[in-house]
């Protein structure tokens, strides 16, 4: 079984057994909650991704990816060897560096903000780095009533019983809310079971805690008066 976003859509209607029109226009409110409920509680190779970006000499900036929500790893290509970096607080990176004058290869990065990498120290020169970091796949509200994600296609029962979660909830219907709950609680633990089948390696590079993650953030800009570097936005 696999669902396509028409088909989503016309089984909570016929599961909750109503097509008023709010609840119609608020599927996709009840189909991004549901994958967002997913996304965040459990770890498959479909929300991890690798990217390539650059930094610039003099810039101790680095703008994240716009469907970046928390770092693996983050490494610096010199010279055809990968540096990876080791994660640390703003503070550290502040401390080590307290003239952002001083210029290397960098050894340390950290989270400024929401849209951006403070890396330490200085780099000295323009490096290629590469960005392993968990993302925020593309809804499947997104796109046409035919198109299908990953979660739809591997993870349909989850979907549709988070997504009836969110429904019976908006139907203010708590005996199914519960039913519902139960349902999604039981089609999580054979995702998250899936996930560990799919072998976990020793990710010594991964130090940073799954309590980071954060909503999408929007582009980058100049703020607090700082220059950021290119980044990996396109």
């Amino acid at each position: 079984m696999s669902f396509t976003y028409a088909t989503l859509k016309t089984a909570v209607q016929d599961y909750c057994e109503t097509s008023e029109t709010t609840f119609v226009s608020t599927l996709p409110t009840f189909i991004k909650e549901a994958e967002e409920r997913i996304l965040k509680n459990v770890e498959m190779p479909v929300f991890r991704k690798n990217q390539t970006g650059s930094l610039t000499a003099s810039n101790t900036y680095l703008g994240t990816p716009g469907d970046f929500l928390a770092p693996y790893s983050l490494a610096v290509l010199s010279s055809s060897v990968y540096s990876y970096l080791l994660f640390k607080h703003v503070s550290f990176i502040r401390d080590y560096t307290p003239n952002a004058s001083t210029t290397g290869l960098p050894k340390y990065y950290a989270l400024f903000d929401d849209d951006t990498f403070i890396v330490a120290p200085t780099p000295d020169s323009s490096y290629i780095v590469e960005l392993h970091y968990k993302c925020r796949p593309t809804s499947l509200t997104a796109g046409a009533d035919g198109g299908t994600t990953w979660l739809s296609n591997n993870a349909p029962d989850a979907l549709l019983y988070g997504t009836l979660v969110e429904a019976a909830t908006f139907l203010k219907t708590p005996d199914e809310v519960v039913l519902y709950q139960q349902r999604f609680d039981r089609a999580m633990q054979a995702l998250a079971n899936m996930g560990e089948g799919y072998g976990k390696r020793d990710e010594f590079r991964n130090d940073i805690a799954p309590s980071t993650l954060r909503g999408m953030g929007g582009s980058v800009g100049a703020g607090m008066g700082r220059g950021v570097g290119p980044g990996f936005r396109a």
